[in-house]
C-alpha cells in the first residue's frame, strides 16, 4: 500500500483515535450534543493536527530535544489561536457552540501524541498525511456519536428532521450523561463483533506503566525507553542466532550432501 494511503488508513481505520485508541475523550463526550457539533469539532482538530504535524516534521532537526515538548505546545497553541480566531470571524455559531472546548485542543493528547510519536520522527508530507488521517477518524468518531445523540435525543440529523411528529425525543440523550450512554453502546458493539479497541486488548503490556496512556503523568519515559530499547537488543539478538542456526544447519547438510556424494563414489570404484 502507498505509503501516505497507508497513514491515511491508519487513522481513519487501523488505530481510530476514538473508537480503538480512545483518546481525546473530553471532546468526544461534551461536544457532540448535535452532528454538527462534533461534525465542526473534528474538523477544527483535524485543521490543528495537519498543521502541527507538518511544522514540527520540519523543525524536527532544529527543535533540541531537551525542550520538544514545551516547543510543541508552543506551535499547537499558536496554530489553535489562529483556528479560533477564524471560528470567531467566520463561523460564530460553531465557535459559540464549541466555546471553551477550542483552546482546549492544544492540550488534546491525540495532538500531542502523534506530535511526539510520529511528526517529530518522519518527513513532512507523511506526518501531515498521519495528521489528516488521524484527524478524520476523530471527526467521523465525533460525528457518529453526535448522529445518534441528535437523533435520540431531538428526532433530528444535521438540524433537520428526520422522525415523524409524534416521536417523543429522549432528551437525556442530548444532555450529559447521553454521551456516556452513546460511547457505551458503541464500545459494547465494536466488542461484540471483535473490532479492535482499546477496551477489548488481551495480554498485558510490558511497559512500566501498563500501557495505559490515560493515567501517564509522563514520570516513566525513561523507564518505558530502557525497557523498549531492552526489547531491541533481544529482538536483534535473537535475530542473530537465528541467522547462525541456519548458517550453521545449512553448513551440516552441505557436508552430508558432501559425505553421501563420497560414500556413492566409493562405491562405485568398488564394484568397477
Amino acid at each position: 500500500m502507498n505509503k501516505y494511503v497507508e497513514r491515511l488508513y491508519n487513522g481513519i481505520v487501523k488505530e481510530n483515535p476514538t473508537f480503538v485508541l480512545m483518546l481525546g475523550m473530553c471532546p468526544t463526550l461534551a461536544v457532540t450534543s448535535s452532528a454538527i457539533n462534533g461534525c465542526g469539532m473534528g474538523l477544527t482538530t483535524t485543521v490543528v493536527l495537519a498543521a502541527s504535524n507538518m511544522v514540527i516534521s520540519a523543525l524536527r532537526k532544529v527543535i533540541p530535544d531537551k525542550v520538544r515538548i514545551p516547543a510543541f505546545i508552543v506551535i499547537v497553541a499558536s496554530l489553535v489561536t489562529i483556528v479560533q480566531q477564524l471560528l470567531h470571524a467566520y463561523v460564530p455559531s460553531l465557535y459559540d457552540s464549541l466555546g471553551i472546548y477550542i483552546p482546549l485542543i492544544v492540550v488534546n493528547c491525540i495532538i500531542l501524541g502523534r506530535a511526539e510519536a510520529y511528526a517529530s520522527k518522519n518527513k513532512v508530507l507523511l506526518s501531515a498525511c498521519d495528521g489528516i488521517g488521524m484527524g478524520l477518524g476523530f471527526t467521523i468518531g465525533l460525528t457518529l456519536i453526535g448522529i445518534f445523540r441528535e437523533l435520540l435525543g431531538a428526532g433530528t440529523m444535521f438540524s433537520k428532521g428526520i422522525l415523524p411528529d409524534s416521536y417523543e425525543p429522549i432528551t437525556i440523550f442530548v444532555l450529559a450523561p447521553g454521551a456516556f450512554f452513546v460511547l457505551a453502546c458503541l464500545t459494547a458493539l465494536q466488542n461484540k463483533l471483535k473490532m479492535p479497541s482499546a477496551t477489548n486488548k488481551t495480554g498485558t503490556s510490558k511497559l512500566s506503566c501498563g500501557g495505559n496512556c490515560a493515567t501517564c503523568a509522563g514520570d516513566v519515559y525513561v523507564a518505558n525507553h530502557g525497557l523498549m530499547e531492552a526489547e531491541k537488543v533481544a529482538k536483534k539478538a535473537e535475530a542473530v542466532a537465528k541467522a547462525k542456526e541456519a548458517a550453521k544447519k545449512k553448513a551440516e547438510e552441505a557436508a552430508k550432501q558432501k559425505e553421501e556424494q563420497k560414500t556413492d563414489k566409493n562405491t562405485e570404484e568398488k564394484e568397477d
